[in-house]
């Protein structure tokens, strides 16, 4: 795989780019893993189960690392799990929710949609997508239990941490058995493709070694696996999310212009780890941002390259301008009637939209919006010159909004001072006043 606006992926080897990164977190043998990522062309799985609708940035550590050893001339398979995402791997507080089967397959092919802007499926290193429910959806229980489950002490999968956190509340034979399957696909997929690696998150280290040994017990191999750390945030919360749930990797599920503020916001102590995480950039760029991050951390540089890289590698290049042009026009610095009635909805959706159904006079709509507490302090900041409408400066407290004036026919973006900004949105019953 080639792409010309991609830098090379640093002055080391590979796998010294991937350590400097910080994506190497176990490996089942640091030295074969090395000769293996440094070598010719290899093949790799990485597995998503389809647990809902869309992937999460929770997610982008393994899509992203896919897509890197794919630069890197290696050849990718991406599996979704059509029969692991029926059962679920064990959590460690409870049983999991099983979906029905028909649920499942429609997630199964939202998801295998939503990998496709990550890898290049031409070359000679073209990534494909599989289904573990191709294999063992025609597995009988007897050929399971001859086949797979002879070949797994039990000892050891009791000594898998997530299952001995749940002995004394109780697990399922379900969640107990799927490190099986898991093993069993990359037994199938070595069988099948010649697959060499399996890679995934720090929480399926188990589920890897599992499966690395259960491929040497069939007496094929050799095989390697590693993982790739936690994604965490300086402050403790849980990477991914915010206020409003999870961060979606499906635009009609997380808009591209929250996903992309999901960015802009992170924490200057972990913008410089989340760019080596997910930045394709060269090392010497990532260096640069993280120096600037340190001796100007206001400008906020790093943060903007992240948001713009991510955000354009998820939702492209057109939803991306949108987005740069929505932050820019929401603060007076572009035109509000180039964006579309989507990214203006989404954008005034995070700043705080609120539904009318007859627009007010200006003093009013400024308390009726939230930018003010009250209809005197609505009056102070309209006599000071500090209240706008649509990026129009509002002079007189008992100025009428006329319908001309609604973007879209339905929305209007009030702004106090330069910094706060709410939406308002007529209903679709509305009048104006």
């Amino acid at each position: 795989m080639t792409d010309s606006n991609l830098p090379p992926v640093g002055r080391d080897s590979f796998t010294d780019d991937l350590r400097w990164r910080g994506l190497i977190q176990d490996s089942t043998d640091p030295d074969e893993l090395r000769a293996l990522l440094d070598g010719p062309a290899a093949v790799f799985y990485v597995g998503f189960d389809p647990t809902a609708p869309s992937l999460h940035v929770g997610h982008l550590m393994q899509v992203a690392t896919a897509r890197r050893l794919q630069l890197a001339g290696h050849r990718p398979l991406l599996l979704v799990g059509g029969a692991t995402g029926q059962i679920g791997d064990p959590k460690e507080s409870a049983e999991r929710t099983l979906n029905p089967p028909e649920v499942v397959a429609g997630w199964v092919q939202r998801i295998r949609d939503q990998l496709a802007p990550f890898v290049s499926y031409t070359g000679d290193n073209a990534a494909q997508l599989v289904n573990n429910l191709d294999w063992t959806g025609e597995m009988s229980v007897v050929e399971f239990l001859r086949d797979v489950g002879k070949h797994f002490p039990v000892n050891k999968m009791l000594a898998r941490e997530v299952v001995r956190a749940r002995l004394e509340s109780g697990i399922s034979f379900t969640e107990f058995s799927y490190q099986l399957l898991q093993a069993n696909d990359f037994f199938e997929l070595h069988r099948r493709h010649g697959c060499q690696l399996q890679f995934g998150g720090s929480d399926q280290w188990g589920n890897i070694t599992a499966g690395v040994d259960y491929v040497r017990r069939r007496g094929a191999g050799p095989v390697q696996g590693f993982t790739t750390p936690l994604v965490t945030k300086s402050d403790g919360s849980k990477f991914g999310k915010t206020e409003g749930g999870a961060i979606w990797l499906d635009p009609e599920m997380t808009s591209p212009y929250a996903f992309y503020q999901f960015w802009i916001n992170v924490d200057d102590r972990d913008v410089g780890r989340y760019l080596r995480y997910f930045s394709f950039r060269s090392r010497e760029e990532l260096e640069a941002l993280e120096k600037e991050t340190a001796e100007r951390p206001a400008s906020r540089a790093a943060q903007r390259a992240l948001a713009e890289e991510l955000t354009t590698l998820v939702h492209g290049e057109r939803e991306m301008a949108q987005v740069v042009a929505a932050s820019q026009a929401l603060f007076g610095r572009g035109s509000l009637a180039d964006l579309s009635a989507a990214t203006l909805r989404a954008a005034l959706t995070e700043a705080g939209l609120v539904r009318l159904d007859t627009l007010p006079e200006a003093a009013a709509l400024l308390k009726e919006s939230g930018l003010v507490p009250s209809m005197k302090e609505a009056r102070r900041v309209i006599a000071e010159g500090g209240a706008y409408v649509n990026n129009v400066r509002v002079t007189e407290a008992d100025a009428v909004i006329g319908a001309d004036q609604l973007l879209h026919g339905r929305y209007l973006v009030l702004r106090r001072g330069k910094r706060s900004f709410a939406g308002v949105e007529l209903g679709a019953s509305g009048t104006v006043e």
